[in-house]
């Protein structure tokens, strides 16, 4: 699924679908051009540190600049980790945050 940004580069996300659980991000490579950005979805449910920090790695090939990539976790660690990563990396994380069942998502702007 695409995105596109407003006149101030923010992401115009479709939060009505994503609040109702009918969410389905698309699963194929896509060209970013003019302001349209990819939008990725990642699950490492189950995964224990450092393995969904490995798994956000080996998915950058998948990614363009301006690609926005989310990631679903429900290891303890990964909040903080991510935050590093982000830090050590120079991407830009939009926000990590924990959904009241023990699973974190976090978009990671690249």
């Amino acid at each position: 699924m695409l995105y596109r940004t407003n006149k101030k580069n923010e992401v115009v996300l479709p939060a009505l679908e994503q609040a109702a659980g009918s969410y389905q991000p698309e699963r194929n490579r896509e060209k970013n051009t003019g302001g349209i950005m990819a939008m990725k979805t990642l699950d490492c449910s189950g995964l224990k540190c450092p393995q969904p920090i490995l798994k956000v790695v080996a998915f950058i090939p998948n990614m363009e600049e301006g690609d926005i990539l989310e990631v679903v976790a429900d290891c303890p660690s990964f909040p903080t980790d991510i935050q590093a990563w982000c830090n050590r990396t120079g991407k830009t994380l939009m926000f990590c945050m924990d959904d009241g069942t023990g699973k974190n998502s976090a978009q990671i702007q690249f």
